[in-house]
């Protein structure tokens, strides 16, 4: 097979990013019928057909999601290289750092870890995307190309843990810890967190209230163990997120059960009681490409998240 250039590359990603061919064109200065021209070679030489063709545009096959993916992946790398020779020798890091964290994770766990690295690296310029932890979830930001690390709940095993990229045990886009995940992406843990019972200061019986909720709440590994307790009801109210179930909780319309980053917005209108040794956990870590994980960059902001952690 014959090698796909980087122009071709960028032309498979330009077709994904905007749907169309004549879009791709547009974003590369390029005409549609040269646009055309290259997906069509790239085609032949990877052997697959890579985007199907309507009248709303241009989407890709499996084979072409996943062309496209390595694709940005590859271009990627050849972003970084002139930084990576920069700074080789050098206590230097610098260049774009692309991270893509679910909420809360973004709002308490990556600040004040930027705010380290960009001290002693101040070449480095974070870009950080806010991602539901659904379907493939901020893993999957990373095994698609569009994020060089991410910030991930993970499937540690064990403890009531459970759950796979895509939602595959549940609705959440949790990855295995410690190995390679799907798309043979790297992890790491960085947190382990107990959950909580969270419920309306003062309530003299917080297990009477409904139950709140959201769909990021860490999929079928909790909700294993919140099946197994006949005192918890099912959810009859869905927040949007995290956050909202906090307010929600403290305007005395129910009790939730939260992990610890989650309840660093607590405030006097709600309290916190430990669910015991036996409560469900969950393992917040970091999720990085292989050919990521060894750039000056990432290897810093890793350092720095364990940092923070630990």
């Amino acid at each position: 097979m014959a090698d796909l250039s980087p122009q071709e590359l960028r032309v498979l990603a330009a077709v994904a990013d905007s749907g169309g061919f004549s879009a791709a064109g547009a974003l590369l200065g390029l005409s549609q019928s040269a646009v055309s021209h290259s997906v069509r070679g790239s085609e032949a030489k990877v052997g697959a057909v890579l985007f199907e063709r309507g009248r709303g545009g241009a989407s890709p096959t499996p084979a072409g999601e996943r062309a496209v993916a390595l694709a940005r992946r590859i271009l990627r790398m050849y972003e970084v290289l002139g930084a990576e020779a920069r700074g080789a020798g050098r206590d230097t890091v610098a260049g774009v750092l692309r991270i893509a964290a679910f909420r809360s994770a973004a709002l308490h766990l990556l600040p004040p870890a930027l705010e380290r690295l960009t001290a002693r690296h101040p070449g480095i310029r974070p870009e950080v995307r806010v991602v539901r932890e659904l379907g493939a979830g901020t893993a999957g930001e990373v095994a698609a190309g569009r994020a060089d690390l991410a910030i991930a709940t993970l499937n540690a095993g064990g403890g009531g843990v459970g759950g796979g990229v895509g939602g595959a045990t549940g609705a959440t886009g949790s990855v295995p810890a410690g190995a390679a995940a799907p798309g043979r992406l790297l992890t790491g843990v960085l947190r382990e967190e107990a959950y909580a019972l969270v419920h309306p200061a003062g309530h003299p019986d917080p297990r009477s209230l409904p139950l709140l909720d959201w769909d990021e709440n860490c999929g079928s590994y909790t909700r294993d163990w919140w099946r197994a307790q006949d005192w918890i009801p099912r959810a009859t109210v869905k927040a949007e997120d995290d956050g909202m179930v906090l307010t929600m909780v403290g305007r005395g319309l129910g009790m939730a059960i939260l992990p610890e980053l989650s309840l660093r917005e607590a405030t006097d209108a709600v309290d916190i009681t430990g669910l015991g040794p036996s409560g469900p956990v969950r393992h917040v870590g970091y999720v990085t490409a292989p050919e990521s994980a060894s750039t000056l960059a990432v290897r810093a902001l890793i350092r720095e998240l364990r940092s923070e952690a630990g």
